[in-house]
């Protein structure tokens, strides 16, 4: 009878040993490892339990307490907007309907300031919105409405739908804000791609205050006296809450500076007193009130290395509040209110700070003599004036002298862009522009463009305006 040759087995045996003599010699050190981990924690010693209690306390910073004071209060602020489809070749212009329009999803962060629902977030975040959904830390989310937003400032105030006790984020006063001054930056980057509706929390100090921001990449746009930190702001934290040390709302999040898109330690917040200024007009009639002075400021250039000496008045509209108040054409600004004045965006900023009516204190020098002048601001020309429609898409005012100054325009005629459709908006116009030239007709007043506009149903327009300075044209078709 033939019998198995046992070589497999013996070879079989020599491996076990080679790898440590089987599974045996394993187990010992497993089970060892194992009953570590399966240890309860351990009872502690009066004194260690004292020393944990020392470190447990110092664990709740005033960070902590601030951010559980506001981050309840911090909401998510998503957006579907409908958008126009400019067509971008000759073949997509053949084959969109015309009108086409789509859809696209946007999200931000805000802050409920009324237990009944009132919601600050920046208008960058709820522009052209046609649904808007907030979302709370707890996850409840609700439908809301936008009352109203203010462009200039990057402000806008929302209304959750059947909102009743809601958390409240305590708001502070930004102007005691000091450099160098502990903050936190509460808000939801990248909204739900992180899942969970909680907000996130970074901390940094207030790096600066008042800082001037000067839009980059051939863009004309003014940021006014912001404060900057370097905690973290990153996409999807705009409209958040930047909080003091004593858990105080003393910013909105709006913007960064970077070059990846991503933060790099250079955030920027619009200050709360301001924020809150706005908030008010809005949700008294959905419009912000611009204060208006009615003085134009010009540099003051120096010799030698410093380049900028000081700011002056180069002209003042007659029968403006800067006139009433004494202000002349010459006179060296110092100060507008508890700022100095350094550069003409200083001065700009005094004046975007300013509210409507309230006395405003502005220090000038003449002849060597510094004295301080009060002024209050009125409304802007541009607000008062008679508005006209054109079409359905365009709200129009006639250039006047006083318009011209308080938006710094060079034409001396034209109309001025004051309201605009979503749809004019895709058509690259803004609020602002003014109507210089429709197809080869000049403008000179608001009803002569309504009137050139509405003959022109059907047909292809070329506008021409002017806008920081500048001659810009578009074109488009209007619907017959």
């Amino acid at each position: 009878m033939h019998r198995p040759h046992p070589l497999p087995v013996l070879l079989a045996t020599l491996v076990l040993a080679a790898c440590g003599g089987g599974a045996d010699a394993h187990e010992a050190p497993r089970a060892s490892e194992l009953a570590v981990l399966r240890e309860p924690p351990p009872v502690r010693a009066p004194e260690t339990a004292r020393l944990s209690g020392a470190v447990q306390d110092s664990r709740r910073t005033a960070i902590v307490a601030a951010a559980e004071r506001v981050a309840p209060a911090v909401v998510s602020v998503n957006v579907v907007r409908r958008e126009r489809v400019v067509p971008r070749t000759v073949w997509e212009e053949m084959m969109l309907p015309p009108g086409a329009e789509r859809q696209e999803a946007g999200l931000g962060s805000g802050f409920i300031i009324s237990r009944e629902g009132l919601v600050i977030t920046n208008e960058h975040v709820v522009r052209a919105a046609s649904e808007v959904v907030v979302t709370l830390p707890d996850g409840r989310e609700f439908d809301a409405d936008v009352v109203g937003a203010d462009e200039v400032n990057d402000l806008a105030l929302i209304r959750i739908r059947n909102g009743t006790n809601l958390p409240v984020a305590p708001l502070g006063n930004s102007d005691g804000l000091m450099t160098g001054e502990w903050v936190i930056a509460i808000g939801n980057p990248f909204g739900f791609v992180l899942s969970n509706p909680e907000p996130s929390v970074s901390a940094g100090v207030v790096s600066a205050i008042g800082r001037n921001i000067v839009g980059g990449n051939g863009q004309r746009s003014l940021s006014l006296d912001l404060i900057q930190t370097d905690a973290s702001i990153n996409p999807g934290n705009s409209g958040g809450a930047l909080v003091n040390a004593l858990g105080e709302v003393v910013g909105v999040n709006s913007s960064i500076l970077s070059s990846t898109g991503g933060s790099e330690g250079l955030g920027f917040a619009i200050p709360i007193n301001r924020a809150r200024r706005i908030a008010l007009d809005l949700a008294d009639d959905g419009k912000a009130r611009r204060a208006w002075i009615g003085a134009e400021v010009e540099p003051v250039r120096a010799e030698g290395p410093r380049r900028l000496a000081a700011v002056r008045i180069s002209s003042v509209v007659p029968g403006s509040p800067a006139e009433r108040g004494g202000l002349r054409a010459g006179m060296t600004v110092a100060a507008v209110g508890a700022k100095r004045i350094r550069t003409p965006l200083d001065w700009q900023a005094g004046q975007l700070n300013a509210a409507y009516g309230e006395p405003l204190q502005i220090a000038v020098v003449e002849n060597g003599r510094e004295r301080t002048l009060t002024v209050r601001p009125g409304d802007l020309p541009s607000a008062n004036a008679a508005r006209i429609q054109a079409l359905r898409d365009f709200q129009l005012v006639t250039l006047t002298p006083a318009i011209r100054a308080e938006r710094g325009l060079q034409s001396e005629q034209g109309a001025l862009i004051v309201g605009l459709s979503d749809a004019a908006r895709q058509l690259g116009l803004r609020e602002g522009d003014l109507i210089l030239q429709i197809n080869r007709e000049r403008v000179s007043t608001a009803e002569g463009a309504a009137s050139l506009l509405g003959q022109l149903g059907g047909r292809a327009v070329v506008m021409y305006v002017e806008r920081d300075g500048r001659i810009a044209g578009t074109q488009f078709m209007l619907g017959g």
